[in-house]
């Protein structure tokens, strides 16, 4: 009996899919059960692949590899995934760890990177490349501090405190319509349309 942990790729990309099934299968603790260039294929075969991990590209014809790890984890809710692909934009990434994933690596990932992932996954971890898990920290930066000026983040620390524009003008020694001006920047920014939200969002 095969006591290796069963890896399923999913890939369109001829080349990578055999590229990543060799990779795998020289390891002494992973191999291929399932290699497949759709995700509809691997939907089909999930259940008797019954794969430990699933590796799986975005970009895929027919269902994306997103809807389709979706639909996999449905089918089978313990299958450990990560993705594999050149998208490294915050979407993609949100929307394959809210999907279930638990690694999100890009396409340049050596070979060896790529099997620590593997074994990093099966042991419990999230393994990201590095400039992924820089975007995700990233996006949890206040945006008060990762999108304002300095200016504007005097005025928003101000805004959130309820102070009219007269004293916030007069606290920073400026016009009521310099006051304005950074208002407006910093509704856009902050994608807010009130002082009110302002103040329940960024008032600490």
């Amino acid at each position: 009996m095969n006591s290796k942990i069963k890896i399923l790729i999913i890939e369109d990309n001829r080349v990578l899919l055999d590229s990543y099934k060799e990779i795998i299968d020289e390891t002494k603790n992973f191999y291929t059960i399932g290699a497949y260039d759709n995700c509809e294929e691997a939907i089909l075969n999930l259940k008797n692949d019954n794969p430990d991990i699933a590796l799986i590209d975005i970009q895929l014809p027919g269902i994306n590899g997103i809807e389709g790890l979706k639909k996999m984890k449905d089918i089978k809710p313990d299958l450990l995934s990560i993705i594999i692909t050149v998208h490294n934009d915050t979407k993609y990434i949100f929307d394959a760890l809210c999907a279930g994933a638990i690694g999100y690596l890009t396409k340049n990932t050596e070979p060896d990177e790529l099997i620590t992932a593997l074994d990093e996954a099966y042991r419990g971890g999230a393994p990201m490349s590095a400039l992924i898990a820089r975007k995700v920290v990233e996006s949890f930066v206040s945006p008060k501090e990762k999108d304002l000026s300095d200016r504007e983040n005097s005025v928003l620390q101000l805004l959130a405190k309820g102070k009219s524009y007269a004293s916030i003008g007069k606290e920073l020694n400026v016009s009521i319509n310099t006051i304005k001006t950074h208002t407006r920047n910093i509704y856009e920014k902050l994608q807010v349309n009130s002082k009110e939200e302002i103040i329940k969002k960024y008032n600490n």
